[in-house]
């Protein structure tokens, strides 16, 4: 069955400043005058679980909300002060692990060579991955994908000219171009459900590790910031430039396992419009953007190195687990969907 996105329902806390944030919405954002601020946010782990969802749960609140939640938190200055807060200590890991970036026509030069070998969960599932690490894969995936394309939207409005106009044709696409039925969380959604899956939106928060929430987080932060805009470019065409590789493996992956038609379009649409999405994105987006604003150059750069050490912390986590024989997912694996 698959489900129209509605406003899911509050993830279980996992730590001090999750649940500080999840108390606070149980309750009126006109009512609280009390400082959100459980530990020093100095000393929480940026990439653990506790803040990573903390900071989901605070960007969820500019997508659907969560049910039973009024919507006035959206704003809630306490509340965008504590996320703030983790903003930055979360966005200062990330700079200090990225280091020098390197100049951006050499990033892009390393989007564009496929590696001879591999060792990402796409190459993994397709040298001998069984259906169960497949499931766990889209599980993590669908934090992102059933709302793909949402968190980039944010840049329409910071770009001009040629480079909006080039970026929107993309987003176009990935939300069906005019067609609903061919969006592609709808696709996603429906793969869910070929795989035995709940594709309702939000449905597997609290099964997702905190490798899977930063990526979408990353994507959030930088569309929500003006000025991050020019690394919400770089991570948008991290993913454009090399979605159409990992996807023609995921579709002969999932061939193998048994996948029917539903579980296979998601993929199969990827290695095509991505193939066309990497020249424009290149050429039509980051070419006039830098144009007119030559010192976002090294945003872009920066976005693209974010980005890459995001998927790189997932895949690790991902082929890690799996390859130790134990499932990749907080709170073990997932039960196997009734056949009838």
């Amino acid at each position: 069955m698959i489900t129209t996105p509605v406003a899911p329902r509050s993830p279980t806390p996992r730590g001090p400043l999750s649940d500080a944030v999840r108390a606070a919405l149980t309750s009126s954002p006109g009512t609280t005058a009390r400082r959100l601020e459980p530990v020093p946010i100095r000393q929480a782990d940026p990439w653990g679980e506790d803040l990573q969802l903390a900071l989901y749960v605070c960007y969820e609140l500019h997508y659907r909300g969560f049910t039973g939640v009024d919507p006035g938190w959206e704003w809630n200055p306490e509340l965008l002060r504590l996320r703030g807060e983790m903003e930055q200590h979360f966005l200062a890991a990330v700079r200090e692990q990225a280091g020098e970036v390197p100049p951006l026509d050499e990033l892009l030069a390393r989007l564009l060579t496929e590696p001879r070998t591999g060792d990402g969960p796409s190459h993994f599932l397709l040298a001998g991955g069984e259906r169960w690490q497949a499931r766990e894969y889209l599980v993590h995936r669908s934090l992102y994908h059933l709302k793909e394309a949402d968190p980039q939207l944010w840049a329409a409005p910071r770009l001009g000219g040629a480079a909006q106009t080039a970026f929107l044709s993309i987003e176009y696409d990935e939300y069906g171009a005019g067609h609903p039925e061919r969006a592609h969380s709808r696709l996603f959604a429906e793969m869910m459900a070929d795989f035995g899956l709940d594709s309702t939106y939000g449905r597997y928060v609290d099964a997702a590790a905190a490798p899977a929430l930063e990526v979408v987080n990353l994507m959030s932060l930088f569309g929500l910031h003006r000025a991050l805009r020019g690394a919400l470019i770089g991570q948008f065409a991290t993913v454009e430039i090399t979605s159409s590789p990992g996807s023609a493996r995921l579709v002969r992956a999932f061939e193998r396992l048994g996948a029917g038609p539903a579980g296979l379009r998601f993929y199969r649409e990827h290695v095509e419009a991505d193939a066309v999405h990497e020249q424009l994105v290149r050429h039509g987006v980051i070419g006039p953007l830098l144009a007119t604003e030559p010192a976002l150059a090294g945003d872009v750069a920066f976005g693209i190195a974010a980005s890459s050490l995001a998927e790189g912390r997932l895949s690790a986590h991902l082929t890690g687990e799996w390859a130790a024989g134990r499932s990749s997912l907080r709170g073990g694996p997932l039960a196997e969907p009734d056949l009838g």
